[in-house]
């Protein structure tokens, strides 16, 4: 199964009109509805601002994920929509959103689903392959460009702006723990940024996730104990009783 698989063209809205964050919200659940992914449009909707509640989901760099586990999902699935100019979605760095992806997993929903929700939620925060998204003409275009990502063939403009990796400083090592609620989006996408992040400064990471498949990527003690730092990125509870004694950073 593929990313694409999920998303259907009835789904996708490029240059939608939407003026707030209320009206963007509003838009996903029509448009994941014109798809026949949900069964109770109303019952999505509430559990989608439910989790919106708990913590914001436009995770910056322009990009929003409202989602939501629920029984009003008939099958999983995306919506998509592009706002080229954004508009204010309280996101995590204040910046307008300018690409959002709506998902939808059933309660109970299997593995394969969640597996290939989170793939997505990892693959948009490549800043060169979000611009392409946003600047798609077609609907066509748009699912071709994901599919060029998934099979490895998207190729970064010459100009890209991605930094080339610094030197690894062996001297540095940090530790991450991603969670959220759902686990399906927000905790593999923070997982990507803080790797992407260390990269860029050529600090070694390890970052565990606490997704909606359990926790994966898991710290061991011996990791701990030699890490000169950790860093908790979760808005659920997370074990924190194995890091007494070290240098810890927690934030949303």
């Amino acid at each position: 199964m593929r990313v694409t698989d999920l998303l259907k063209n009835a789904s996708i809205d490029l240059g939608a009109q939407v003026k707030d964050k209320q009206d963007a919200i509003s838009h996903l659940v029509d448009l994941m509805d014109k798809g026949g992914n949900l069964k109770d449009k109303a019952q999505y909707k509430k559990d989608v601002l439910a989790r919106e509640a708990s913590g914001t989901t436009g995770l910056g760099d322009g990009i929003a994920t409202p989602h939501a586990k629920s029984a009003g999902v008939k099958e999983p699935g995306l919506a998509a929509m592009t706002i080229p100019d954004g508009i204010d979605f309280q996101s995590m760095d204040g910046n307008p959103a300018r690409l959002f992806f709506a998902i939808a997993a059933p309660d109970g929903g299997n593995d394969e689903h969640l597996m290939i929700l989170s793939k997505l939620a990892t693959m948009v925060m490549d800043p060169d392959f979000k611009e392409a998204l946003i600047k798609a003409s077609t609907k066509e275009e748009f699912l071709k460009i994901i599919d060029d990502k998934e099979d490895g063939k998207f190729q970064a403009p010459a100009d890209s702006a991605n930094a080339a990796p610094a030197p690894v400083a062996d001297h540095i090592q940090i530790l991450a723990v991603t969670a959220c609620p759902t686990g399906i989006a927000h905790t593999f996408m923070a997982a990507e940024s803080l790797e992407q992040h260390a990269k860029k400064r050529g600090i070694s990471i390890k970052v565990e996730t606490n997704g909606s498949g359990g926790a994966k990527n898991v710290l061991t003690a011996d990791e701990i104990a030699k890490a000169d730092g950790i860093i908790v990125a979760a808005d659920k509870n997370v074990a924190m009783a194995r890091f007494d004694g070290k240098h810890v950073v927690i934030t949303k």
